[in-house]
């Protein structure tokens, strides 16, 4: 067994830091397109085709065949083309906090109202934007101050379209285990829109005591319920 850990929006593998030390099997954290080890691209360019084809990718190149697929907040997205695209490969999906809107809407449709109009005003020339004090707010809410500044510390551009392009759930049509891992003190993604997501997921349903950015602010609490995931 191996993880496949993909990054939200903002950031990229590197804020699976503190978690993978903590894994009982190898971890294999993803650089979406525009970041990291691809921050070549340029993110204007990104679509989710894009980001689906670089877990493949990844996943491929490390000749991993019984992968627990982990996606955080926005890679909701991103998952369910991963699954359709390398079936045979995949035991188990965990999705922690992840934004599932209904197939075919878009990730803007369906976000709170309160982040959705600063979220708005985040996007120009196709590029996400989040600014440090609305970061600061949503996603750190239950971090001290090193941890805050850490996590900030991480925060990059991304693609506009995680956001603005019709989203694609048919590979959650696939047999494949899962289970949405909520999280009870999140201030970026709400309890009443993980609780909608997590019935449009299916499967078992776990929850955290933690903000958004568990990996950070709880990473071993996070990793003992991954580590529990046999599929």
């Amino acid at each position: 067994m191996s993880f496949v850990l993909i990054h939200g929006a903002g950031f990229g593998a590197a804020c699976w830091n503190e978690l993978v030390p903590l894994l009982d099997a190898e971890a294999l954290a993803v650089d979406l397109p525009g970041r990291g080890v691809r921050s070549d691209v340029d993110l204007r360019t990104v679509t989710l085709e894009d980001c689906a084809d670089a877990v493949v990718a990844d996943v491929e190149a490390a000749g991993l065949a019984d992968v627990v697929l982990v996606g955080h907040s926005f890679a909701g997205v991103t998952v369910p083309r991963v699954m359709n695209a390398i079936p045979e490969r995949i035991r188990h999906v965990v999705l922690v906090s992840a934004v599932v809107p209904p197939d075919g809407t878009r990730v803007l449709d369906q976000i709170d109202p309160g982040v959705r109009a600063a979220v708005e005003e985040s996007l120009a020339g196709g590029i996400y934007s989040q600014g440090l004090d609305a970061a600061r707010l949503m996603l750190c809410n239950d971090m001290d101050e090193a941890a805050t500044a850490s996590a900030l510390g991480r925060l990059v551009d991304d693609s506009a379209a995680l956001l603005s392009e019709p989203v694609d759930l048919s590979g959650f049509a696939r047999d494949i285990p899962r289970t949405y891992v909520r999280l009870a003190r999140d201030h970026c993604y709400t309890e009443e829109l993980q609780e909608r997501s997590a019935r449009l997921v299916g499967g078992d349903v776990v929850t955290l005591d933690s903000g958004h950015m568990a990996m950070i602010s709880i990473p071993d609490r996070l990793a003992q319920a991954l580590n529990s995931v046999h599929g």
